[in-house]
């Protein structure tokens, strides 16, 4: 039975074409990934950079073992993932529900859009000091500094995206007698589906990014504290096997908001 049994010849071969064309992209990605490493290791064994300095991907892979072993990497991997998704959540929750409101009350955007706009031009690394300063060195602090860094932006493109949903279908809507609560559940919500799970996938990563930096500066865990600590003590290749981490960290959680995204529009074709 044929793989394609309803699309001609010059389509079969499309799609394979295609295929084989992002299977040989993968491969290189791969290919590119290790020999970098093989390129770092070799350099660093041979002396031609300064192993201290820029480590090594055995130096980095050993030290990681040991901490395993002793339990505390695991639990700065969990601090900062754990501050991480609980801000990503707040901020995708808070988001979607004031940029609602601002849509619901066109007279409210219209007075709080140009703060908005601000403060989210700001450089989001002055508001971590500061939270510090006010709310003290803990937990909700740390969330609350990663919360800033994506909120505002999220508020403004999701507020952006439901005034440009179809103006037809409202207008269909408010002919046949819905309310402003029908459009917003059956029309602009739905609508903007696409838009909110394209927001996510940003918004993960800038979670992370402001969990990192409140970690930093005011905390005594997780791998922001850890890159910091180890950076003042001159212990190198534990900040790059920390920085190495998030990366992997990041990949992991964009990947997983790509998943959804791929499922919702699987589910919608």
């Amino acid at each position: 039975m044929s793989d394609f049994p309803s699309v001609s010849k010059e389509q079969k071969h499309y799609l394979k074409a295609l295929k084989h064309n992002l299977r040989l992209i993968q491969i290189a990605r791969i290919l590119l990934l290790f020999l970098f490493l093989g390129l770092w290791e070799f350099t660093a064994r041979f002396g031609i950079i300064d192993s201290f300095i820029f480590s090594s991907p055995s130096q980095i892979l050993k030290k990681m073992v040991e901490m395993l072993q002793d339990g505390s990497l695991t639990g700065h991997i969990a601090i900062t993932l754990t501050e991480t998704l609980v801000s990503f959540f707040l901020v995708t929750v808070l988001g979607i529900a004031i940029a609602v409101l601002l849509w619901a009350f066109p007279r409210l955007s219209a007075v709080l859009e140009p703060y908005l706009v601000v403060l989210n031009s700001l450089p989001k690394s002055a508001l971590a000091p500061l939270l510090i300063v006010w709310l003290g060195s803990n937990m909700k602090t740390i969330i609350l500094a990663g919360i800033s860094v994506a909120i505002f932006g999220a508020i403004l493109n999701l507020y952006t995206g439901f005034c440009e949903t179809d103006p037809d279908k409202l207008k269909l809507i408010r002919t046949l007698g819905g309310t402003k609560k029908d459009a917003l559940f059956k029309v602009v919500l739905p609508a903007s589906v696409p838009l909110i799970l394209s927001i996510m996938k940003v918004n993960i990563g800038l979670s992370l990014i402001g969990i990192v930096i409140g970690e930093m500066i005011g905390s005594k865990h997780g791998l922001g504290y850890l890159i910091i600590y180890s950076s003042q003590i001159f212990q190198l290749t534990t900040m790059i096997m920390a920085i190495v981490i998030l990366c992997v960290i990041a990949i992991l959680l964009y990947g997983a908001i790509s998943l959804l995204q791929k499922y919702y529009f699987k589910r919608h074709q």
